[in-house]
C-alpha cells in the first residue's frame, strides 16, 4: 500500500477488510456497534459516473451501514453511537438539485480497536435527509459535517499522489491560494478537517446535527473543554 502509517499504527488499530458496503454480516456489525462511533467520509467525483452508480457509492453504502449499526444495537442511552456523516457544502436535503452529487452523495481505511470506526469518504443530500429519520428513536445520533474545498497537504506528498490525478494537482496551485484567501468560509484546511470530525465524534457539540464549512472554522478556533479530573 503506499499509505504511510505511523510506526504505532497497529498499536492503536484493527484493520478489517470487508469488500462489499452493502452487506454487512451480523458478527461483523456486532464488532462495529460496539465502537463509540463512525466517520463516514467515502466517496468520490462523480464526473464519468452514471447515477447508477453513483448513487450506490453515496447513498446506498453509508445507508446499509447505518442499517447494519442499528440492527446490532449501537450505542446506548448513556453513550449514544455517533454516525458523522461528511457530506458537501452544497448538498441538496430536497433532491431537487440538478447537480447528481448534491441529490445523492467512501475509501476503506482503518478500525480503531475501542473507540472509534474511520472509514474515509464524501458523498450527500439524499442521505442527510434519511440518516436522521434511520437513527431516530435509537441508541445512535447523526451528525453531517458539509465541508468546503479541500485538498491532500503537501506535507503527505503521497496522499496529493494517489488521492488526486495531474489535473487536480495542477489546478490546486490556484485552487487552495484561492479559496484560503479569498473565500475562506468555503475552505476547508485539511489540518482542522480530521480534528474536527473527532470532536463531534467525541460529543463535543452533543445536540447539534448539522454543521456547516463556515461554523467549522469558528468553532476550531474555541479551545476544547478542560477535561476532568
Amino acid at each position: 500500500s503506499w499509505a504511510k502509517l505511523p510506526p504505532n499504527a497497529e498499536e492503536k488499530t484493527e484493520v478489517i477488510i470487508h469488500t462489499d458496503f452493502k452487506t454487512y454480516p451480523p458478527d461483523l456489525a456486532r464488532r462495529l456497534a460496539e465502537s463509540d462511533g463512525v466517520v463516514w467520509a467515502l466517496g468520490k467525483a462523480s464526473a464519468g459516473m452514471s447515477e447508477a452508480a453513483y448513487s450506490e457509492l453515496t447513498y446506498e453504502y453509508p445507508m446499509a451501514a447505518a442499517r447494519a449499526l442499528k440492527e446490532a444495537g449501537a450505542g446506548s442511552p448513556e453513550r449514544p453511537f455517533r454516525f458523522i456523516f461528511v457530506s458537501g457544502e452544497l448538498a441538496d436535503p430536497t433532491g431537487k438539485s440538478m447537480q447528481m452529487w448534491a441529490r445523492v452523495k467512501v475509501r476503506p481505511s482503518y478500525v480503531s480497536r475501542r473507540r472509534w470506526v474511520l472509514i474515509v469518504v464524501r458523498n450527500t443530500g439524499r442521505v442527510e435527509r434519511e440518516l436522521p429519520e434511520l437513527c431516530k428513536d435509537t441508541n445512535m445520533k447523526t451528525h453531517i459535517f458539509r465541508p468546503g474545498y479541500f485538498f491532500p497537504s503537501k506535507d503527505y506528498p503521497d496522499d496529493r499522489l494517489n488521492q488526486r490525478g495531474s489535473l487536480e494537482r495542477a489546478a490546486d496551485v490556484l485552487m487552495t491560494p484561492l479559496f484560503s484567501t479569498l473565500l475562506p468560509s468555503s475552505y476547508t484546511p485539511i489540518n482542522e478537517f480530521g480534528p474536527f470530525t473527532l470532536e463531534i465524534l467525541k460529543g463535543r457539540w452533543p445536540q447539534q446535527e448539522l454543521f456547516r464549512n463556515a461554523e467549522m472554522r469558528k468553532l476550531m478556533k474555541t479551545p476544547a473543554p478542560a477535561a476532568s479530573t
